[in-house]
């Protein structure tokens, strides 16, 4: 059994469901003892239980990835609990403000940009400021390919605020290698997510849109875009600094 993350605390905001939690149990399964994150804590809860259930070490802290002071203090639990900060996944995001740029409703707007672009930067901020006086550690950033890499109607305020979230990545990236930080983003394609159902739409629905939709005619499975993240976290990707690798079926090819 591989143990990449033995002795290794990991921190995964959004760890509640979907992506987060697929991250949360992989680094678990192995070997990482793992922080998550999130505003409710009933979910976050829930996977603490799955992940204990299946012989692993976990700790759940409700936190606002908005507020420093709240960023700031959950590298101080993760610390807390399990003696170090070796691994951040920020994961958080939210899906609003969709539709033609000329009808984005503001509130919508700055709700969107608070938690997916403000949330990653003082995440980072955080967990750089740890990592950087203790030996490093790598940090992955969940972007998507909407913005980046593909360009769809009706999402461009989310796909803006993901652009920001693979920008922020590069250049903290050859900001903090020096100092042991080796940072990269994960960027996936329509996964089996509540995120990516349109309104009213059923898995079903969803199943046969992708597969006239994308080249590999199905959506992503989370545990994929999981394996992905540990990927860029784990030592065999050392070299890796500052990419953003996509995850999409062929999407954006």
């Amino acid at each position: 059994m591989s143990v990449r993350f033995s002795n290794a605390t990991a921190l995964v905001t959004g760890g509640g469901s979907g992506i987060g939690r697929a991250v949360a149990l992989a680094l678990a399964a192995e070997g990482a003892a793992v922080v998550v994150a999130g505003r409710t804590p009933g979910p976050l809860h829930a996977t603490v239980e799955l992940i204990a259930r299946a012989g692993g070490r976990a700790a759940a802290v409700p936190a606002d990835t908005t507020s420093a002071a709240d960023m700031e203090r959950l590298v101080d639990a993760a610390v807390d609990a399990f003696g170090s900060l070796d691994v951040a996944v920020n994961n958080a995001g939210v899906l609003t403000a969709t539709g033609p740029v000329a009808d984005i409703d503001e509130d919508q707007w700055r709700t969107l940009l608070d938690v997916n672009v403000t949330g990653v930067l003082l995440g980072m901020r955080a967990q750089v400021a740890y990592m950087r006086r203790n030996g490093g550690g790598a940090i992955v950033n969940v972007s998507s390919t909407l913005g980046p890499h593909v360009r769809r109607p009706g999402t461009g305020a989310y796909g803006a605020s993901k652009a920001a979230v693979s920008a922020l990545t590069r250049a903290a990236a050859r900001e903090y290698i020096g100092e042991g930080v080796r940072i990269n983003a994960v960027s996936p394609g329509p996964s089996a997510t509540a995120m990516s159902l349109l309104p009213g739409e059923t898995e079903a629905g969803r199943t046969a849109r992708m597969r006239e939709r994308l080249p590999i005619g199905r959506v992503g499975k989370v545990e994929e875009i999981a394996a992905a993240v540990l990927y860029l976290a784990a030592p065999e990707s050392a070299f890796t600094v500052g990419a953003d690798l996509v995850v999409d079926g062929g999407n954006a090819a």
